[in-house]
């Protein structure tokens, strides 16, 4: 993220240093990230979740994040929820006014990671979001609107990753 001079409002540069093709997370780590879109009907995919809840519940090492953002009378609404082996399930709700449903959607994906990468004991995150097209974003290298939101998701699934090279993160 680049500051512009006198408004101090942060502006994309795709000549940032973060997206370089030498340290491109989709690059660098692409075997740490994976996408499972379920176009399956509801209940197979309740189904689908359920199983992947009570397996994960019997690793510590496994944190689920579950997303959701909306928008009514242009306040954004966005809702994460944080599950681990044994610890309390966390609820997170953020408000903001007049951003897209796009942009709700990768703040609450980036608070998601932030809550559970900064848990040492965690090697995969598994991110459940009903907009996977926004969390594909985030590793597109091309230049986009919403790119400016991504470097900083980026950042900290970098560091993730290098952190342990068993770590992942599942969409």
């Amino acid at each position: 993220m680049i500051l512009t001079k006198g408004l101090m409002e942060p502006s994309f540069s795709p000549l940032h240093p973060e997206l370089s093709p030498d340290v491109r997370i989709i690059d660098t780590f692409s075997d740490h990230f994976s996408f499972n879109h379920s176009g399956k009907n509801d209940n197979q995919c309740l189904q689908q979740l359920d199983s992947m809840v009570i397996e994960s519940s019997l690793l510590q090492s496994t944190a689920i994040v579950t997303i959701d953002a909306s928008i009514k009378n242009d306040i954004a609404t966005s809702i994460s929820h944080m599950h681990i082996s044994n610890q309390p399930l966390t609820k997170t709700i953020h408000y903001a006014a007049f951003i897209t449903s796009a942009e709700a959607e990768l703040f609450a994906i980036r608070y998601g990671i932030n809550q559970a990468s900064a848990k040492e004991s965690i090697s995969k995150i598994i991110v459940v979001t009903d907009s996977i097209h926004v969390a594909k974003k985030i590793f597109d290298p091309t230049s986009h609107p919403l790119q400016i939101h991504t470097v900083a998701i980026l950042k900290k699934l970098c560091y993730f990753f290098s952190r342990n090279s068993n770590n992942i993160i599942e969409f």
